[in-house]
This record gives structure tokens, C-alpha cells and sequence, in this order.
């Protein structure tokens, strides 16, 4: 796994647009670990820090009561093993959505529900649409307005550099296809993003919306290949002062970036190592370096 570690949403709805003045930065939520603080007390430190979005990789019931009246927008994700029967059994998705979204919904901002994570490609890649689909009609149903999206690795690219001629690989493209030059660059960040885009409306979905869906650096001390505290602690903060300044990127200035940084706490139960280490936060609450949120 590279030290930089970026992968994105894309959006079943093409109609979702960041809204000016809200805040464009979010951090995941992620809960392999056996000594993590309580979902109340997580929410209180995203409170505190002024973290206005969370990414939740399942819909854990202890974290989404957390979330209630709490006013941050959250995006909640699918387990992967479940993709295959939100795909193909409708009632499936609909008491999905009836278990996980709706006795939360007048309560908690819900921004999107995430079909999977990172399957694209993989052996679970082809269930990944009929699910958004699914999963799309039981909120439509439930007359809930909720985007449906899924999260991809940038894996998908076949080509990378330069970012206009970004492409989708040869496997994910027939996937990625339904769902979704002049240019200087002096961030990786950005290049990312834009070939994205630039892959996107290759497939001929130019109207796709991408959201940063994690970005991090593990601070694994002597962790070797640039993985420090220090760097760790340069690439977060740089990465919130470039997504908040509104900038946008080289193919698209001026458009906010939604951007999560992966993650909030060092979970104990990821491979050892540098997985362990890309937390903002230790599992008792305290920094492992400081990330200014507040501007």
C-alpha cells in the first residue's frame, strides 16, 4: 500500500454538487481496533476538533445512534460481502435501507450510502452497479433523497500521467463505464483527481462527480519509504489548507474538492505496520500530530 493513499466516490446521482461556503474536509471513521474510544466519545472529538464530515466503512448501530443531532453529514458504507445480495435480491437492499437508514434519517445528515469499498476491480466488481441501483430504488421508496455511490482505488486507472490522458484500466473500464495536456501540475493530489476526471469522461460520463473518498500517509515511526510523523503531519495539513482554500485542481479551478483523510485513529487490528499508522488520533484521544481544523 503506497504511503499516499487516495481513492474516490463516484456518484449514482449526477446532480450532487458541493455546496459553496460548507466545509470540504471529512475524516474516516474506521473501527479495527480493540481499544478504540466509544462511538459518543468519537463523535464528541470530531465535535470538537470542528470535523464536519465522517466516512463509516458499515453501518455499526453504536456509531450511527452516536451520530444523532450531531449535524455531521456522513457518509455510511456497505460491507462488501453483502454487494452480491444488495445486487441481486431487491428486498435485500430494502430492508438494508429500512435496518440502517431509515430509523436514522430525520436524525442523522446522511451525504451518501457507499456500495462497497475498493472492489474495482475484483471478483466482486460486476455486483457493485446492480447494488447502487438496488440500493438506489429502496431509498427512492422510502422517499428518502440520498445519493448512492461507491468507492473506488486508483487501481481503476490504467493510465495515470499526464492527467488528461487519464484512462480506466482494461478491466475496470466495461465496470466503470455505467457508473460513472495543457495542464501544470505541482501536486500528486491533484494529478490523481484529474485523471479521474479525465478517465471518466473517456467512459463517456463526463456528469460523474468525484469525491476524494480517503487520503493519508501513515506516521509509522522507522517505518522507512518516507513513512514519518513529519511527513505524515506535512501531507494532512497541506492537503486540508489546498482542499479548503477552494481552489479546485488544474482541470477544474475553482470547484471544491470533498475530501476525506484517512484516518482518525492508528487501529490495532490492521496489519501491523504501516496500516496501524495513519491515524490523526491515538486510540486514548491524544494527537499523534496536530491537524488545524478550525480555519
Amino acid at each position: 500500500m503506497a504511503f499516499i493513499w487516495i481513492a474516490a466516490l463516484l456518484l449514482l446521482s449526477s446532480t450532487f454538487n458541493v455546496l459553496p461556503g460548507t466545509e470540504a474536509i471529512g475524516v474516516n471513521y474506521g473501527m479495527l481496533g480493540d481499544n478504540l474510544p466509544t462511538p459518543a466519545q468519537v463523535v464528541a472529538l470530531y465535535k470538537s476538533k470542528n470535523i464536519g464530515k465522517l466516512r463509516l466503512y458499515n453501518p455499526d448501530s453504536g456509531a450511527l445512534q452516536a451520530l444523532q443531532g450531531s449535524g455531521i453529514q456522513v457518509v455510511l458504507g456497505t460491507l462488501n460481502q453483502d454487494l452480491q445480495q444488495l445486487a441481486s435480491t431487491p428486498s435485500y437492499a430494502t430492508n438494508w435501507v429500512a435496518t440502517n437508514v431509515v430509523p436514522y434519517a430525520q436524525s442523522v445528515n446522511f451525504s451518501y450510502i457507499n456500495a462497497g469499498n475498493e472492489v474495482i476491480p475484483g471478483t466482486l466488481a460486476n455486483y457493485v452497479y446492480p447494488a447502487m441501483q438496488n440500493l438506489d430504488s429502496a431509498l427512492q421508496a422510502a422517499n428518502l433523497d440520498i445519493p448512492v455511490t461507491t468507492s473506488v482505488s486508483t487501481e481503476v486507472l490504467g493510465v495515470s500521467y499526464p492527467p488528461s490522458q487519464g484512462a480506466f484500466s482494461q478491466t475496470a473500464g466495461p465496470i466503470m463505464a455505467p457508473i460513472d495536456g495543457s495542464l501544470g501540475y505541482n501536486n500528486l493530489f491533484d494529478a490523481i483527481v484529474d485523471s479521474t476526471y479525465s478517465a471518466l469522461e473517456k467512459a463517456g460520463q463526463s456528469n460523474v462527480e468525484v469525491v476524494v473518498s480517503e487520503t493519508g500517509w501513515s506516521a509509522e515511526s522507522g517505518g522507512g519509504n518516507g513513512a514519518t510523523i513529519e511527513n505524515a503531519k506535512t501531507y494532512n495539513n497541506n492537503v486540508l489548507t489546498h482542499v479548503e482554500g477552494g481552489t479546485g485542481t488544474p482541470k477544474r479551478p475553482g470547484k471544491e474538492i470533498e475530501t476525506y483523510l484517512f484516518a482518525m485513529f492508528n487501529e490495532n487490528q490492521k496489519p501491523a505496520g504501516t496500516e496501524q499508522n495513519f491515524g490523526l488520533f491515538h486510540p486514548d484521544m491524544t494527537e499523534v500530530y496536530p491537524v488545524d481544523f478550525t480555519s
